[in-house]
């Protein structure tokens, strides 16, 4: 099974390096990491992540995901990654998000009528794609799933795992990778995290970021 990781520079790493730590396991998987052309990719914590090849060389997709991150108000105007995932998208099984990476699925058409979701401070820019955000830290509409932000990417590949290959083995790799979340504080979303702290994030990041990433998407719309 083809499990083909879209990169594109200013990616947020654990977008992609949760869910590819996870999918790896997967029986039968082989993970292909590309780029555009081949070259290593900027992530948001000061390393670059070098890949496996570029989209000429990247077999067709059984499984593809596309991370996000800050990088993805560059990506949704480039056309050779949307292309890309686009015609990927095409005969692959599953065609998957982590956080802001919906938002280039929505730039090749694939989030039209479907129910979605993605990083919180971005979800309310998923109808400018013409889709239905839904609140959960996972989302699945047909053979599209998408996830929240950033560490909801594991969730959603243990959750990809069961529906290909059944509870079992999920629950198996799980206990490999010692996937056992205790945070020391309740503040990991809008639904436990105090007024004060969702207020001075918005303030500090979020309105910035968000309002930076609608003028990007209403430059493709």
């Amino acid at each position: 099974m083809n499990i083909v990781f879209v990169l594109f520079d200013n990616v947020t790493q654990l977008d992609f390096t949760g869910p590819v730590q996870v999918l790896s396991r997967l029986p039968g998987a082989h993970i292909h990491v590309v780029t555009k052309d081949g070259k290593a990719a900027t992530t948001d914590c000061g390393f670059s992540i070098l890949p496996r090849s570029g989209f000429t060389q990247c077999p067709p997709a059984d499984i593809i995901c596309v991370p996000g991150g800050h990088g993805v108000r560059d990506a949704i105007a480039d056309e050779t990654i949307v292309n890309f995932v686009r015609t990927q998208a095409k005969s692959a099984q599953y065609v998957t998000s982590v956080c802001t990476g919906a938002f280039i699925l929505g730039a090749a058409d694939l989030l039209q009528g479907k129910q979605a979701t993605c990083h919180w401070a971005y979800t309310q820019l998923l109808p400018l794609f013409g889709a239905i955000h839904q609140s959960a830290r996972v989302v699945r509409d047909g053979n599209l799933i998408t996830a929240g932000g950033v560490t909801s990417g594991i969730d959603f590949a243990f959750e990809l795992i069961a529906a290909i290959s059944g509870d079992d083995v999920a629950r198996s790799i799980q206990l490999a990778l010692e996937y056992d979340p205790s945070p020391p504080f309740q503040s990991g979303s809008l639904a436990v995290a105090s007024d004060e702290i969702v207020a001075n994030l918005r303030a500090r990041v979020y309105q910035k970021a968000a309002a930076d990433m609608e003028s990007a998407i209403r430059d493709l719309i």
